[in-house]
């Protein structure tokens, strides 16, 4: 994994792996990773729909920003 491409740490040390490592890996793995680009298929209910309302309030955020 090269850091940068395929993950980088946020302000609180986690290590975020990015939607280009999801892509090139195929599948949802259903742990709510925050870039998923599977639409979380795999993540159980309620959660699922707490994730991807929280990612469009997120996208709609960001779009405000610019």
């Amino acid at each position: 994994m090269i850091e940068g491409k395929d993950f980088y740490f946020d302000a609180h040390g986690f290590m975020v792996l990015t939607s280009e490592y999801h892509l090139n890996k195929g599948y949802c793995c259903g742990h709510g990773c925050r870039h998923c680009p599977f639409d979380y298929e795999s993540v159980p209910e309620p959660k699922r729909s707490e994730l991807l309302a929280q990612a469009a309030a997120d996208a709609m955020a960001a779009k405000k920003l610019g």
